[in-house]
């Protein structure tokens, strides 16, 4: 897999730029709107983008949405439960399922919380958490949509996954620009209240 983290000076928010190695498709996830730094990534990479995954719907995610989609073709793609935030994408899951991209199966993880349509993506080892897992910390619960029991219900799901999965967040917000579930489970600030604390 092709990962490409592109901080973004937009709330200090990362989008990212994954493809398949074999087949050269790629999606873009929560394009901020710096167009050139994620088209001059993929460019880079040689890689086609072939679809637009919004971890959610809230603005500083979706805000390179329309331009991207209008220089690529690409369909914009997220939750239902978001679609009021953001009623313009082309695609609206409405359960766990897959997507495929080109020879990588993610699996689709719904985790409300932060928004009632927040999702995770996560295929070999790599889970894209937009804002419900950040390093160190999670999503904010106070905005319209939030709720912080069922977001600490998401993020207990996630941590079921291996300790060594590496979590992509949606903001540079963590003493890291990435980490690992297991370095979740002992340093996150959230562990205790939200029952995965792991002691060392």
């Amino acid at each position: 897999m092709i990962i490409r983290q592109i901080p973004m000076g937009y709330m200090d928010n990362f989008s990212y730029l994954v493809a398949c190695e074999q087949t050269r498709d790629a999606w873009v996830i929560d394009p901020a709107p710096e167009m050139q730094r994620i088209l001059a990534e993929a460019e880079k990479a040689s890689v086609h983008i072939k679809a637009i995954i919004n971890t959610h719907g809230h603005g500083d995610h979706t805000a390179g949405d329309a331009e991207l989609k209008r220089l690529t073709g690409a369909p914009v793609i997220i939750h239902s439960l978001d679609k009021d935030r953001y009623p313009q994408a082309d695609i609206f899951l409405t359960d766990e399922h897959t997507l495929q991209l080109g020879e990588i199966t993610f699996e689709v993880i719904h985790t409300p919380g932060h928004t009632p349509g927040g999702i995770c993506l996560y295929a070999q080892g790599n889970l894209f958490t937009g804002d419900t897992l950040f390093v160190g910390d999670s999503g904010r619960t106070d905005l319209p949509g939030g709720h912080r029991p069922t977001l600490g219900a998401s993020i207990r799901r996630l941590m079921e996954l291996p300790d060594d999965t590496i979590v992509w967040p949606g903001h540079d917000y963590g003493p890291t620009p990435s980490s690992t579930i297991g370095w979740e489970k002992r340093h996150n600030v959230n562990a205790v209240e939200y029952g995965y604390y792991v002691a060392d």
